[in-house]
């Protein structure tokens, strides 16, 4: 019975890893409303529990993609691909009202600009003070400030090495918790009750995982305009980061 269920398992890889991260969901919502009252939204929960998963994988099979090294757990890596992704990312633009977000206007902008470059100067200085001083590992930490996808990318086109990129995407991984985390704590005072707010907020930001469930514990009708604008930061991140970006911090490090 057991290995007719394994069998099963291994040739619906893909509806397993759904259902895999339903009970994940499941407990961590369970775990947000019981221990924390809400304050720490599920995601966040949810993202701690898979990597300690992924890092429990990779420990037991000495691979390079975590829990989906293991063939009853292949279709994670799946569904954790590129293509699932960016398709959940744009499926959040259909909820937006342009009318909506017209009003964000030339204030979304600034944010947007303002959500890539200063990142990026607070990664490159964290990667500065732990000893860093060529131009592509600063660059490569830096970008990964902006958006873990960021790190990578730009780390790639430049010549990064392999551990730069992973703590790239480290750097990037603390700033979604870090956004998830604080964005209902901080919502009052932010004042994150509008489209437009949302929107700025998104730009600010830059990470679409940690606004969308930092919006999703405030006020889910703002999620979609958050993650409108906050998308736009891993483009544009790609674009600046090996260019513009590199270049800048070439000149001032040498």
């Amino acid at each position: 019975m057991l290995e007719l269920l394994e069998k099963t398992a291994k040739h619906n890889g893909l509806i397993l890893a759904f259902a895999v991260v339903g009970l994940v969901m499941l407990v961590s919502m369970q775990l947000s409303r019981r221990l924390t009252m809400g304050r720490v939204h599920g995601s966040a929960i949810a993202i701690l529990i898979g990597l300690v998963l992924a890092y429990w994988g990779g420990v037991q099979t000495g691979g390079k993609q975590g829990i989906a090294d293991m063939s009853l757990f292949a279709g994670l890596g799946l569904m954790g691909g590129a293509m699932l992704r960016d398709f959940a990312i744009t499926a959040t633009a259909f909820e937006v009202h342009v009318s909506e977000a017209r009003k964000a206007g030339l204030v979304g902008v600034v944010a947007l600009l303002l959500g890539t470059v200063l990142p990026f100067i607070v990664g490159a200085s964290v990667a500065w003070s732990f000893g860093y001083r060529d131009a592509v590992s600063i660059t490569t930490i830096g970008a990964g400030a902006v958006t873990y996808i960021v790190g990578p990318v730009t780390g790639a086109a430049i010549g990064a090495p392999s551990e730069i990129m992973a703590l790239s995407i480290a750097t990037g991984l603390v700033k979604s918790i870090m956004v998830m985390v604080g964005t209902p704590m901080a919502a009052r005072f932010l004042r994150l009750r509008t489209p437009r707010s949302a929107m700025v907020f998104g730009g600010l930001a830059g990470t679409v995982s940690g606004v969308s469930a930092g919006l999703a514990a405030t006020d889910r009708r703002l999620v979609p305009y958050g993650a409108l604008v906050a998308t736009f930061h891993t483009g544009l991140g790609c674009l600046l980061g090996p260019s513009l970006l590199f270049f800048a911090t070439r000149s001032l490090v040498g």
